[in-house]
């Protein structure tokens, strides 16, 4: 295994390059009803993260929600041993406690499946989601909260089918992504390469409303920022291309050959390099 700096050092070089474009996700495969007892389940392979998420039914719920006749759904999270390349993992059962990273990602599964459901229509009833990671590259969280909503989703059909609710409590469906800035750029994502090299990255877990408010969100303040800063300046000094600035500074996007030729360097192998740019 290589230490942070050593990786920063290789993808910089480019001994090891990303195989697809920036703004390009993982192959995923998504397999329904993997296992043959639980409710729900998905076996989610997102590029090489393997994670295995099974839906569990109980006719009950926890005692701050009894007689209120809303449900609940929680999340569990664990790694298996020798599910990363850092040599084997120990089970927290080993230690007596959960650590505090397994703690942090099932919460933050557990809260995202909570939104997507309506926990009235759901009635006195819990719905566990356990994630069980069988191989780690980088976005497990993302992962199981993708594959959770789906083994959620199986589970509350099954409850349907069986009239044990009346109407879907579903509201939305979520699923989540990981996103980050990897030596300036900004990239779509992660695996573990990238995931531990990132100058700065985040989780985005949304349903198809919010992505709707979003994207016009964003739409409306670009052309906002457009509108209000843009200007036209000739610049003779410049030789080639254009740039894009606004008055305040606050970013700069440049169009030239350079530029190009730089961006292009990532991806390229050494004759090819030659073939465009010599």
């Amino acid at each position: 295994m290589y230490c942070i700096g050593e990786l920063q050092k290789l993808l910089r070089f480019g001994i090891i390059c990303r195989m697809r474009k920036n703004n390009q996700l993982r192959k995923i495969r998504i397999i329904r009803n993997f296992t043959k007892h639980a409710a729900g389940s998905v076996l989610i392979k997102w590029g090489d993260t393997w994670v295995l998420c099974t839906a569990s039914v109980e006719e009950k719920v926890p005692p701050f929600l009894r007689d209120t006749g809303k449900g609940w759904v929680t999340a569990e999270y664990s790694m298996l041993p020798s599910s990363t390349g850092g040599g084997r993992k120990e089970r927290d059962i080993k230690k007596l406690k959960m650590d505090a990273r397994s703690s942090e990602i099932q919460r933050l599964i557990g809260r995202s499946l909570r939104a997507a459901v309506d926990m009235t229509k759901l009635g006195e009833r819990q719905i566990t989601i356990d994630c069980d990671v069988l191989q780690a590259d980088g976005g497990t969280r993302c992962a199981s909260i993708t594959g959770g909503m789906i083994a959620l989703e199986i589970a509350i059909k099954k409850l349907l089918k069986a009239k044990k609710l009346k109407e879907n409590p579903i509201i939305y469906r979520v699923a989540a992504v990981s996103v980050g800035v990897c030596d300036g750029v900004p990239t779509l994502d992660l695996d573990y390469i990238h995931d531990s090299t990132a100058e700065v990255d985040l989780n985005v877990i949304m349903n198809v409303k919010e992505k709707e408010e979003f994207e016009k969100y964003l739409l409306a303040r670009h052309k906002k920022l457009l509108d209000n800063n843009l200007t036209l300046v000739t610049n003779t000094s410049q030789k080639e291309g254009f740039v894009i600035q606004p008055k305040d500074g606050s970013y700069k996007i440049t169009f030239s050959e350079k530029v190009f030729e730089e961006f292009f360097n990532i991806y390229l192998k050494e004759y090819s390099k030659k073939l465009l740019f010599s």
